[in-house]
Protein backbone atom coordinates (compact mmCIF):
# COMPACT_ATOMS: atom_id res chain seq x y z
CA UNK A 1 0.00 0.00 0.00
CA UNK A 2 2.99 2.29 0.27
CA UNK A 3 2.98 5.58 2.15
CA UNK A 4 -0.79 5.98 1.71
CA UNK A 5 -1.29 3.15 4.20
CA UNK A 6 -0.92 5.60 7.11
CA UNK A 7 -4.06 7.39 5.89
CA UNK A 8 -6.24 4.31 5.45
CA UNK A 9 -7.84 4.64 8.87
CA UNK A 10 -9.80 7.55 7.36
CA UNK A 11 -11.25 5.18 4.77
CA UNK A 12 -12.25 2.82 7.57
CA UNK A 13 -13.81 5.73 9.46
CA UNK A 14 -15.76 6.61 6.32
CA UNK A 15 -17.11 3.07 6.16
CA UNK A 16 -18.09 3.19 9.83
CA UNK A 17 -20.06 6.42 9.49
CA UNK A 18 -21.63 5.09 6.27
CA UNK A 19 -22.90 2.10 8.24
CA UNK A 20 -24.17 4.40 10.97
CA UNK A 21 -26.07 6.39 8.36
CA UNK A 22 -27.60 3.34 6.70
CA UNK A 23 -28.20 1.09 9.68
CA UNK A 24 -28.50 3.24 12.79
CA UNK A 25 -29.72 6.71 11.85
CA UNK A 26 -33.28 7.33 12.95
CA UNK A 27 -33.80 10.73 11.36
CA UNK A 28 -33.03 12.10 7.91
CA UNK A 29 -30.85 14.80 9.47
CA UNK A 30 -28.77 12.23 11.35
CA UNK A 31 -28.44 10.12 8.21
CA UNK A 32 -27.34 13.14 6.19
CA UNK A 33 -24.83 14.14 8.86
CA UNK A 34 -23.18 10.72 8.83
CA UNK A 35 -23.14 10.48 5.04
CA UNK A 36 -21.52 13.91 4.80
CA UNK A 37 -18.98 12.83 7.40
CA UNK A 38 -18.13 9.80 5.29
CA UNK A 39 -17.43 12.03 2.28
CA UNK A 40 -14.94 14.04 4.36
CA UNK A 41 -13.16 10.85 5.42
CA UNK A 42 -13.05 9.44 1.88
CA UNK A 43 -11.81 12.75 0.49
CA UNK A 44 -8.98 12.78 3.03
CA UNK A 45 -7.58 9.56 1.56
CA UNK A 46 -8.39 10.46 -2.06
CA UNK A 47 -6.45 13.73 -1.76
CA UNK A 48 -3.39 11.93 -0.41
CA UNK A 49 -3.40 8.84 -2.60
CA UNK A 50 -1.45 8.56 -5.85
CA UNK A 51 -3.53 7.75 -8.94
CA UNK A 52 -2.14 4.22 -9.00
CA UNK A 53 -3.11 3.48 -5.38
CA UNK A 54 -4.64 0.02 -5.50
CA UNK A 55 -7.62 0.83 -3.23
CA UNK A 56 -8.49 4.17 -4.89
CA UNK A 57 -11.20 2.75 -7.20
CA UNK A 58 -12.96 1.22 -4.19
CA UNK A 59 -12.78 4.46 -2.20
CA UNK A 60 -14.14 6.43 -5.16
CA UNK A 61 -16.96 3.90 -5.52
CA UNK A 62 -17.95 4.25 -1.87
CA UNK A 63 -17.83 8.03 -2.16
CA UNK A 64 -19.97 7.90 -5.32
CA UNK A 65 -22.55 5.67 -3.62
CA UNK A 66 -22.84 8.09 -0.71
CA UNK A 67 -23.08 11.13 -2.98
CA UNK A 68 -26.06 9.46 -4.65
CA UNK A 69 -27.56 8.65 -1.24
CA UNK A 70 -27.21 12.35 -0.38
CA UNK A 71 -29.18 13.34 -3.47
CA UNK A 72 -26.11 14.58 -5.34
CA UNK A 73 -26.25 11.99 -8.08
CA UNK A 74 -24.43 14.12 -10.64
CA UNK A 75 -21.38 14.24 -8.36
CA UNK A 76 -21.71 10.58 -7.45
CA UNK A 77 -21.74 9.60 -11.12
CA UNK A 78 -18.51 11.55 -11.65
CA UNK A 79 -16.81 9.62 -8.83
CA UNK A 80 -18.09 6.27 -10.09
CA UNK A 81 -16.88 7.06 -13.59
CA UNK A 82 -13.50 8.07 -12.18
CA UNK A 83 -13.26 4.67 -10.47
CA UNK A 84 -14.06 2.97 -13.77
CA UNK A 85 -11.45 5.04 -15.59
CA UNK A 86 -8.79 4.04 -13.05
CA UNK A 87 -9.60 0.32 -13.11
CA UNK A 88 -12.01 -0.74 -15.89
CA UNK A 89 -12.11 -4.36 -14.70
CA UNK A 90 -13.36 -3.39 -11.21
CA UNK A 91 -17.08 -4.11 -11.55
CA UNK A 92 -18.70 -2.49 -8.43
CA UNK A 93 -18.88 1.08 -9.85
CA UNK A 94 -20.65 -0.25 -12.96
CA UNK A 95 -23.18 -1.98 -10.70
CA UNK A 96 -23.76 1.19 -8.70
CA UNK A 97 -24.32 3.19 -11.88
CA UNK A 98 -26.67 0.51 -13.15
CA UNK A 99 -28.63 0.50 -9.89
CA UNK A 100 -28.89 4.27 -10.01
CA UNK A 101 -30.21 4.31 -13.58
CA UNK A 102 -32.55 1.42 -12.85
CA UNK A 103 -33.93 3.45 -9.94
CA UNK A 104 -34.56 6.40 -12.25
CA UNK A 105 -36.32 4.15 -14.75
CA UNK A 106 -33.61 4.38 -17.42
CA UNK A 107 -33.30 0.64 -17.98
CA UNK A 108 -31.29 1.05 -21.18
CA UNK A 109 -28.47 2.93 -19.41
CA UNK A 110 -28.65 0.48 -16.53
CA UNK A 111 -28.23 -2.41 -18.94
CA UNK A 112 -25.35 -0.68 -20.79
CA UNK A 113 -23.36 -0.30 -17.57
CA UNK A 114 -23.82 -3.96 -16.70
CA UNK A 115 -22.84 -5.06 -20.19
CA UNK A 116 -19.72 -2.88 -19.98
CA UNK A 117 -18.85 -4.46 -16.63
CA UNK A 118 -19.19 -7.93 -18.12
CA UNK A 119 -16.94 -7.00 -21.03
CA UNK A 120 -14.14 -6.37 -18.50
CA UNK A 121 -15.14 -8.88 -15.80
CA UNK A 122 -17.03 -11.71 -17.53
CA UNK A 123 -17.13 -13.91 -14.41
CA UNK A 124 -18.73 -11.37 -12.04
CA UNK A 125 -21.81 -13.19 -10.74
CA UNK A 126 -23.38 -10.10 -9.15
CA UNK A 127 -23.27 -8.37 -12.55
CA UNK A 128 -24.76 -11.39 -14.33
CA UNK A 129 -27.56 -11.60 -11.76
CA UNK A 130 -28.44 -7.92 -12.12
CA UNK A 131 -28.41 -8.17 -15.90
CA UNK A 132 -30.78 -11.14 -15.74
CA UNK A 133 -33.07 -9.11 -13.46
CA UNK A 134 -32.98 -6.18 -15.87
CA UNK A 135 -33.77 -8.44 -18.80
CA UNK A 136 -36.77 -9.65 -16.80
CA UNK A 137 -37.84 -6.03 -16.35
CA UNK A 138 -37.58 -5.52 -20.11
CA UNK A 139 -39.83 -8.49 -20.75
CA UNK A 140 -42.38 -7.45 -18.12
CA UNK A 141 -43.00 -3.70 -17.70
CA UNK A 142 -43.73 -2.51 -14.18
CA UNK A 143 -47.37 -1.82 -13.39
CA UNK A 144 -48.63 0.94 -11.10
CA UNK A 145 -49.21 -1.61 -8.32
CA UNK A 146 -45.58 -2.80 -8.37
CA UNK A 147 -42.88 -0.97 -6.39
CA UNK A 148 -40.19 1.02 -8.18
CA UNK A 149 -36.69 -0.36 -8.59
CA UNK A 150 -34.51 -0.49 -5.49
CA UNK A 151 -32.18 2.53 -5.23
CA UNK A 152 -28.39 2.45 -5.33
CA UNK A 153 -28.39 2.56 -1.54
CA UNK A 154 -28.99 -1.18 -1.50
CA UNK A 155 -25.75 -2.96 -0.73
CA UNK A 156 -24.00 -4.90 -3.46
CA UNK A 157 -25.19 -8.49 -3.28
Amino acid sequence: MGVTFIHMHHYCAGLIVTNRAILLSRTPADRQFHLNSSIVEFDYVIQRAPQDFIVLPEILTKKGENMIRLGRAHLGIVELQRAIDLKPDYWPPYVQLSDYYKGTGDFQKAREHLENALSYSPDAQAVKRRLAELNGVKAKPRTAAEPAAKPVAEAVK
